[in-house]
């Protein structure tokens, strides 16, 4: 198929539809070749995970029934550690109150004799 820019302008729909049909359309520019349109080739499905072969090889494992509970047993350890190494010291109490700032007593007035 041939389109001139005003064919592209305004049938752009025909055109999208010839280019859905497999056919390569030629853009003409003041009856010149400029371009060509050409279907895109169709990619293949990603694979699946259930079509890996490894999918499912831990299936039949009585640990493996519950994976939160069977990674958190796994962390449990290395947790302990980090917390008592110090790298996670705990949580500090909030002052509560006034900035630091406005915490200051007024300075009192000189004393009168």
């Amino acid at each position: 198929m041939k389109a001139s820019i005003v064919d592209l302008r305004y049938h752009m729909k025909d055109v999208l539809r010839a280019i859905d049909r497999g056919e390569t359309v030629t853009v003409l520019y003041r009856g010149k070749e400029k371009a060509r349109l050409v279907p895109m080739e169709l990619k293949a499905p990603a694979p699946r995970a259930e079509d890996m072969p490894m999918f499912g090889m831990w299936a039949d494992r009585e640990d493996m029934a519950d994976p939160a509970a069977y990674v958190r047993k796994l962390r449990e350890p290395r947790l302990a550690r980090l917390y008592e190494g110090g790298l996670f010291p705990p949580a500090k109490a909030k002052r509560r109150g006034r900035p630091a700032a406005s915490r200051r007593k007024p300075a009192s007035p000189p004393k009168s004799r």
